[in-house]
């Protein structure tokens, strides 16, 4: 039995007919990335090629839902939201001592 997520409602989850995993079917089936050749990888870059730190967090759905309506590279511009944020809140200095 498998466990439902807490971010998928119980009629979405009670819809959905997903079918046994057979021999036959896992031989059949291959990487989304020869299916669809013309999408881009969803998958995030590892952090020494893309020069980014991957983290998870957790944030408000209106924002989430804000963002992805920019389109496909929606964490870019989160990323470039937060740059801005943080040159128009600078750190306190710190003093040694």
């Amino acid at each position: 039995m498998k466990l439902k997520p807490n971010n998928i409602n119980a009629a979405d989850w009670d819809a959905v007919e997903s079918p046994p995993l057979s021999d036959e079917l896992m031989n059949r089936m291959r990487p989304a990335r020869e299916v669809h050749p013309d999408r881009p990888n969803q998958v995030s870059l590892p952090s020494h090629v893309s020069g980014k730190v991957l983290v998870s967090i957790g944030l408000a759905p209106e924002i989430v839902d804000y963002f992805k309506s920019t389109g496909p590279d929606w964490q870019n511009h989160v990323d470039a939201a937060l740059k801005e944020w943080i040159t128009t809140h600078p750190l306190p200095s710190r003093e040694a001592g």
